[in-house]
């Protein structure tokens, strides 16, 4: 076995002993040992960079792992363990480590922190680290499933009020999703007679009728995590309901699931279907951004409003996908990471507002900025990267996307390449009303305390400020070692 398979093993060996581990130790050393598991997972991550074979821009198969492993499962099924990470799904290998880590030591430092939590944290990284890393379709289901239980739980134990309907809803529509995609794995295993990924990549094993078929199933499955208009609607009400590390992880990393499947598997294994669908999808794409959009407007509530955002981001990077194109790959891609990082800071910040005024209403948190300059600024600097200002993270995904969708050359897709733009500037409208509502203006009555920031909320927010500027200024390191992987997924889609 090389360095670099034991690397792959430990990166999901490492957190699932963590949360085995930790609900059995006393509450202080468990969140230590957690958050040490965890640091030990990013540190794997990191490395799986080492080692990999070729260069990121030479031509190269859809998937080509630099790491692989594979072993039997259930021979008499001929289902294997198969897991290998590339340049498509090493970067959010890395963000799901690091948001994992993140959260981890925010709870170190908080009076409401728990083993359990940290316990859940860590076996819902197994699950989605798992599903990044998957090349078998029936493991990927089985991981896809694994984060179910941990999510539900932060919701339903530690989320607010309405925590118990939020978690019922999210585990609603996430069946539903599971439904789907199992019914779309069984098409496709059935007719190829292998759940190999690499092997079912191109298409070449499935015939037309099959990939029409299996695509309808996986957009669907895929929309629904993602989540897309109109099946979004689980989303605002587990952000509302969760504690700060459940939105950090569900908005940071969750979503990406079905944003990767679809890159994976939707246009990866069923080609056909995507291309047949594309039309399809980047209309709803686009409807997500321009409804995800008008809803903000409207909100009230801070952690709603970045939920509903949510929504409007994802369509974005739904819309990159359904281009086909490379361009269109690769803004999905990037969008993905920006997303991850952007949303995950606010979602810390909309978390670290609500504990010092005991409320998320818009109207009871104007002056901010006099009364918690620090929090302020943190904020604006989130907001704006958000909105997509050139030369931080956000920008890169939504300028891609419009660009492929125009590049597609037919009016259908120029209109819709227009109307994203239209969406983008009212991305930029809601962000801006969120900072005059909150930060400006006179202080609101509601009392700010404390007003400084807490030495353990400076360490879990700087790597995500430093992210966000350091992609937005060199989208390269996420977009140049997907490169030869994207070319080949755009040739096969027919883009």
């Amino acid at each position: 076995m090389t360095a670099g398979q034991v690397v792959l093993i430990l990166t999901l060996a490492v957190p699932a002993a963590g949360a085995v581990a930790v609900p059995l130790l006393p509450d202080r050393v468990a969140r230590i040992t957690g958050t040490g598991a965890a640091g030990l997972t990013l540190l794997a991550s990191v490395l799986l960079y080492a080692g990999r074979g070729g260069t990121s821009l030479e031509p190269a198969a859809p998937v080509r792992p630099w790491h692989s492993v594979r072993g039997d499962w259930a021979p008499g099924l001929d289902l294997q363990f198969h897991i290998g990470v590339d340049g498509i799904s090493y970067p959010l290998v890395v963000l799901t480590a690091l948001l994992t880590l993140l959260c981890c030591g925010y709870l170190l430092g908080r009076p409401d922190g728990s083993r359990m939590l940290v316990a859940l944290l860590l076996a819902a990284e197994v699950g989605i680290v798992g599903t990044f890393l998957a090349l078998d379709l029936v493991l990927f289901f089985v991981f896809f499933e694994v984060v179910l239980l941990p999510m539900y739980a932060m919701i339903a134990i530690w989320g607010g009020p309405g925590r118990r309907a939020a978690a019922r809803k999210f585990v609603l529509y996430t069946l539903l999703g599971s439904v789907l995609l199992l019914v779309g794995v069984f098409v496709v295993v059935a007719a190829a007679g292998t759940a190999d990924i690499v092997a079912l990549t191109g298409g070449g094993q499935l015939g037309r009728g099959t990939q029409l078929l299996g695509f309808t199933f996986f957009a669907l499955a895929f929309a629904v995590k993602a989540p897309l208009w109109p099946l979004h609607t689980w989303l605002p009400d587990a952000h509302t309901e969760a504690p700060t590390v459940g939105s950090v992880i569900l908005a940071g990393v969750l979503l990406k699931l079905g944003t990767y499947g679809l890159i994976r598997i939707g246009v990866g294994v069923t080609p056909e279907g995507a291309a047949w669908a594309a039309t399809v999808l980047g209309t709803l794409a686009v409807a997500a951004i321009v409804v995800g959009a008008l809803v903000c407007l409207a909100q009230t509530e801070l952690k709603r409003l970045i939920a509903y955002s949510s929504v409007g981001h994802m369509g974005f990077v739904l819309l990159g996908i359904a281009t086909g194109s490379a361009a269109g790959i690769q803004a999905a891609l990037i969008g993905n990471i920006a997303h991850g990082v952007i949303t995950g800071l606010l979602f810390f910040l909309a978390g670290a507002i609500k504990d010092r005024t005991g409320t998320g209403e818009l109207a009871a948190l104007g002056g901010l900025r006099e009364t918690a300059p620090g929090l302020a600024g943190i904020l604006g600097f989130a907001a704006i990267a958000s909105l997509g200002l050139p030369g931080l993270a956000g920008f890169w995904g939504e300028v891609f996307a419009v660009v492929a969708a125009i590049q597609r050359g037919s009016p259908g897709w120029t209109v819709l390449g227009v109307v994203a733009a239209v969406g983008a500037a009212l991305t930029a409208g809601y962000f801006l009303r969120l900072l005059r509502r909150v930060t400006h203006g006179p202080p609101a009555a509601v009392p700010v305390a404390p007003a400084g920031l807490a030495r353990i909320e400076l360490v879990a927010w700087a790597p995500l400020v430093g992210l966000t500027l350091v992609i937005g200024l060199l989208p390269v390191l996420v977009l140049g070692m997907a490169y030869g992987p994207v070319e080949a997924l755009a040739v096969g889609v027919g883009g």
